[in-house]
């Protein structure tokens, strides 16, 4: 493509101005909400001064990320991949081994404590799992299309990073690491007869889990009418909580799911919790938002510089997505209960702070189009 056919820069910057409109006003309505949700509990009102720290410093992170060029980002992927992998393993090896720095909480060993901070690894392997992708497919080209030499070396590493997630264990982040991967790979060209036959087999495995594990399978029979008790309770409370918030809702901090009623209202089911207080009209606003947000990462990725920018910015848009509209499903029973949070808006320092650093790299690819250096 010569210069004179290269669209200008100044085209796409709307795009790009609109995109971190989006992800600050979800941050900021997060914190809001996460303040109310948690402000009555015991340390809540710490929890909430940590999420804007967070924030504050995920957002400069955003900003720097923004103006480098994500191009920079394609050498790391390896060294990235391998740091992950590492992360990962601490919490996989026997408690006795790393219990001090890894502690099980509510019987899952997710996090690793560096003191001043909680790291949670999964949330970094979404990340890392879409680069690292990026970066192989840009590389193999049109190899991507056959499956030993295109589709099994992904196979064979996203299978690694999902078996130390599982030992955690967190299906439900494994479950959208492989979705990651599949998104980077479906935009990068792999034949659709290799995704069929690939995720028949991931169902039977995943349904297979489910069934051996206790807690997953409550959770599957709650959402089909069975289960505890205490399991359909939970569900319901939630619904029950966005159905009191009528069309407009029972105001910023009346709300009553924050009172036990929903068990981590301020995290895995703060959706509920924005329903009840903001209604209808708030739950509509939080949906509008991040349909706005996906229809830009996929404009940014759709008119990407080059296919490693493609294949990363349509990635980064499906993690936070999908995410989402997991979280949401799951509240309004949609979906069985999954733990996922809701990004930007949930309690959680990695979460907040991976997503905004993913914001900043589709930034940085949606500023790089329209420049003849990067299409030539």
């Amino acid at each position: 493509m010569t210069p004179e056919a290269v669209r200008h820069p100044g085209e796409f910057r709307w795009e790009v101005r609109l995109l971190m409109v989006v992800t600050v006003t979800l941050t900021v309505f997060g914190i809001a909400n996460l303040y109310n949700a948690v402000g009555i509990r015991e340390a809540g009102f710490m929890m909430a001064v940590k999420q804007v720290v967070i924030g504050v410093i995920g957002g400069a992170a955003m900003i720097v990320l923004s103006r480098v060029d994500y191009r920079q980002l394609r050498p790391l992927a390896w060294p990235a991949l391998v740091i992950t992998l590492v992360l990962l393993l601490i919490p996989a090896l026997p408690e006795s081994w790393t219990g001090s720095v890894a502690r099980s909480v509510n019987g899952a060993r997710r996090w690793i404590d560096l003191g001043v901070i909680n790291v949670q690894p999964g949330e970094i392997a979404k990340f890392v799992i879409v680069l690292w992708c990026a970066a192989l497919a840009a590389k193999k080209g049109d190899l991507v299309r056959g499956f030993r030499r295109g589709v099994v070396p992904f196979l064979l590493v996203i299978g690694l990073v999902d078996l130390l997630i599982m030992r955690q264990p967190n299906l439900s982040m494994a479950a959208i690491v492989a979705l990651l991967g599949a998104t980077v790979l479906f935009t990068a060209g792999a034949k659709i007869g290799h995704f069929l036959l690939l995720g028949i087999a991931a169902g039977v495995l995943g349904l297979q889990m489910i069934l051996l594990s206790g807690y997953r399978r409550a959770r599957l029979e709650t959402f089909f009418g069975g289960g505890t008790e205490d399991g359909a309770r939970q569900i319901t409370e939630s619904v029950v909580a966005i159905g009191s918030g009528g069309l407009f809702g029972q105001g910023l901090g009346e709300g009553k799911a924050k009172l036990a009623h929903v068990p981590y209202a301020y995290s895995d089911f703060i959706f509920a919790s924005i329903g009840e207080e903001w209604g209808f009209i708030g739950v509509v606003l939080v949906v509008a938002l991040f349909a706005l947000f996906g229809w830009i990462g996929y404009r940014i990725a759709k008119t990407a510089p080059d296919p490693f920018g493609q294949f990363l910015a349509a990635g980064l848009t499906t993690a936070v997505v999908v995410t989402a509209g997991l979280h949401m499903a799951v509240t309004l029973k949609l979906l069985p209960t999954t733990g996922l949070t809701l990004p930007f808006m949930s309690a959680g320092g990695s979460s907040l702070a991976m997503n905004l650093a993913a914001v900043g790299v589709l930034a940085s690819i949606g500023r790089m189009r329209g420049r003849p250096t990067s299409r030539e």
